[in-house]
């Protein structure tokens, strides 16, 4: 009886650091759960994305894409993401956008589309120490730029866990994907755009990496540099 109640504490601590990222900020108030956020594949088991080569490190929804309703929002809006509790684990944070050739209901995101709009880094200094300022966040906002283009996007929140990250394959991707309708928009060209996959091979420094000995000295952020418009 006490291995049983073992097990199950130690699968009950496991779930609970792991995070979905259900919510859409907009207005200042947190959305409901999976309302402008693609239902993505792990809503129930909060298990990472670790292989950078599959579908899923896009939206992380192929079990059922498209579910979302798209909420519209005003080009240099400030919007954000919310997790289902915070971002547990120490890592980095990208968000990147994609526009819709039209609806962005049940487009899903392929080629190279993809821009950066914002990003969490860390923070070292010469090898004494590196710290993860998205570590602990129940989320994150960011505005979106003023010379966004006038259409529906997708937003993707990637959040890098990177306690495990010394291995290949071993750095956990926290991923999921809203639908905003923008108007008002600019006329800037987002990029540099990627694709997802492809954007990322996994040997990057900045997810193939050791955080805890040697501390690493820098840290380069993965992923192409932020679009601000």
């Amino acid at each position: 009886m006490r291995s049983s109640l073992l097990i199950l504490a130690t699968i009950a601590a496991r779930a609970a650091a792991h995070y979905t990222f259900p919510s859409l900020i907009i207005g200042g108030q947190v959305t409901t759960a999976w309302e402008y956020v693609r239902l993505t594949n792990n809503f129930d088991s909060q298990a990472p994305v670790t292989n950078v080569n599959s579908s899923d490190i896009r939206c992380y929804d192929s079990a059922e894409p498209g579910t979302a309703s798209t909420v519209t929002v005003n080009a240099g809006d400030t919007i954000g993401i919310e997790s289902d509790g915070t971002i547990y684990h120490p890592g980095v944070v990208n968000v990147y956008m994609a526009k819709a050739p039209s609806s962005v209901s049940g487009w899903a995101g392929d080629g190279s589309v993809w821009f950066k709009v914002y990003q969490i880094t860390a923070v070292t200094n010469g090898g004494t120490s590196i710290t993860f300022p998205a570590e602990g966040l129940p989320g994150v906002s960011f505005p979106l730029p003023k010379a966004l283009p006038t259409g529906q996007y997708l937003v993707r929140m990637e959040a890098i866990a990177l306690h495990v990250a010394s291995t290949y394959g071993g750095a956990q991707f926290y991923i999921s994907c809203g639908q905003i309708n923008v108007e008002n928009g600019g006329s800037g060209t987002p990029g540099p755009t990627v694709a997802f996959p492809g954007a990322y091979t996994g040997y990057e420094p900045g997810i193939l990496i050791n955080i805890n000995y040697p501390i690493p000295k820098t840290y380069t952020q993965p992923g192409p540099a932020v679009w601000t418009g």
